[in-house]
């Protein structure tokens, strides 16, 4: 099989479809909001038929890792290089792919402030990584997608959620995927968990990336739709020295509600919050997962207790998994943010290597969409890589959840953890809330 062509343009899904969320406890569920039915996407035919020829690998398959060791996001390296660890364990323990053990380069994405990627890009591209996981955040991503897949290197990002990766311009190569669901669909579950929480007078204050400014836009959009006041819209300079002009702004808009759209620097921004007097004691505030986090705020000095926030989750934790992601190696901390979603994408990319017959970037992105959906449903390398050999295409399905992708590379649907902090500044998961987005043919 070859990777289905782009037929259809995800950006004019994202305005026209009506978009499901269910809130649950344990069982969360999703629909499709024409029929009910659960939404799926039905792979279409390549262009000029299939027939194209599988182009030919080195033997090996060289996953190199793009995790923040450094920077704003380097509290979500720890978990996400761990489920790189793990899964290329799984996968040699399991024999391997083509019958060579898969092997592992790790480099340091940092956060953009200031600029490595590229340079780190480079090195992995000349040790001739056939798959790239990274980077964490979607505003670096988007500085090196063009180099990584330009060089016939599959982008496998297990954290960029910034719907403008939808966007078929961003990837005219077809050799970008993740594993992390959109910030569509985030925008809109949190906009909706503020509105039942009995706000209707919100401010947004974000980083001025490509992760910042669209979650920040989708938050504001869905609350400005279902009838709330956004009092102000703030951006601010990612690299930015200190706040004071944003959270004046957004104090003189007086609003019940405040979101941040941030990463480690909300630690920063709260003191400056706090003396404005929108601080956690005073208005209602809410995180998304690139602030969400057990680590920053312990020793802040101030409390964020009521404080909320979303992240994606898995509807149906896998327990085992979790105890051994937090034992590995490579872990500090509790977080487990992102951990899954980064196992999840060297299998997939392992697994496509299968199907492909090839470790060549080409082949494995020609693969990966088909492997994560319309078959055999199989959760373990071991397993999906034996109903490959005997001829069967396979639904993968991982630690991080169904992976059914749709054929720009995203998750077909979402699910997210609705978060809590309490004493000590560390938050617990709360409900979840699961998001789908039928494909438009």
């Amino acid at each position: 099989m070859i990777r289905p062509s782009r037929a259809w343009r995800m950006a004019t899904a994202l305005a026209a479809v009506s978009l499901v969320l269910t809130a649950c406890g344990d069982d969360a569920t999703t629909t499709n909001a024409d029929d009910g039915d659960t939404a799926s996407a039905s792979p279409t035919e390549d262009d000029t038929g299939g027939g194209a020829a599988v182009p030919e690998g080195d033997g090996t398959l060289t996953v190199g890792s793009l995790l923040p060791s450094t920077g704003d996001l380097a509290f979500l390296g720890p978990p996400e290089f761990a489920g790189v660890d793990l899964a290329v364990e799984d996968i040699n323990a399991a024999g391997g792919v083509l019958g060579q053990d898969v092997e592992e380069i790790d480099a340091d994405s940092g956060d953009g402030t200031p600029d490595i990627a590229g340079a780190e890009v480079d090195k992995l591209l000349s040790d001739k990584a056939d798959v790239i996981v990274g980077a964490a955040a979607s505003g670096v991503s988007i500085t090196v997608i063009d180099k990584i897949t330009g060089a016939g290197v599959v982008h496998f990002s297990p954290a960029n959620t910034a719907a403008g990766f939808d966007d078929p311009e961003t990837d005219p190569n077809n050799l970008y995927f993740r594993t992390a669901p959109s910030d569509f669909l985030q925008g809109e579950i949190l906009a909706n968990l503020i509105l039942d929480d009995g706000f209707d007078n919100v401010a947004v204050m974000g980083r001025q990336d490509f992760y910042g400014e669209g979650l920040s836009e989708r938050v504001a959009e869905v609350l400005e739709e279902k009838g709330a006041t956004v009092s102000e819209n703030v951006l601010y300079a990612a690299d930015a020295q200190n706040y004071t002009a944003e959270v004046a702004q957004v104090a003189a808009s007086k609003p019940e509600a405040l979101v941040l759209v941030s990463f480690d620097e909300t630690a920063k921004i709260i003191p400056q919050l706090i003396a404005k007097n929108i601080g956690p004691e005073d208005i209602q505030l809410y995180f998304v997962d690139g602030n969400l986090s057990n680590e920053l705020y312990v020793d802040g000095g101030y409390d964020l207790t009521g404080v909320k926030g979303t992240a994606p989750t898995s509807a149906t934790p896998d327990k085992d998994f979790e105890a051994r992601l937090k034992a590995a190696p490579a872990m500090k901390g509790d977080t487990l943010l992102y951990g899954p979603e980064s196992y999840d994408a060297v299998i997939i990319s392992a697994l496509a290597a299968v199907a492909a017959g090839s470790d060549s970037g080409e082949a494995v992105g020609s693969e990966i969409v088909n492997v994560t959906r319309d078959g055999t449903e199989c959760t373990t390398f071991e397993e999906c890589a034996q109903l490959l050999e005997d001829g069967e295409d396979i639904d993968y399905a991982g630690p991080s959840g169904p992976a059914d992708m749709t054929d720009s590379g995203s998750l077909i649907a979402g699910t997210y953890g609705i978060s809590e902090y309490g004493k000590g500044n560390t938050y617990e998961q709360i409900d979840t809330v699961s998001g789908v987005l039928p494909p438009t043919q």
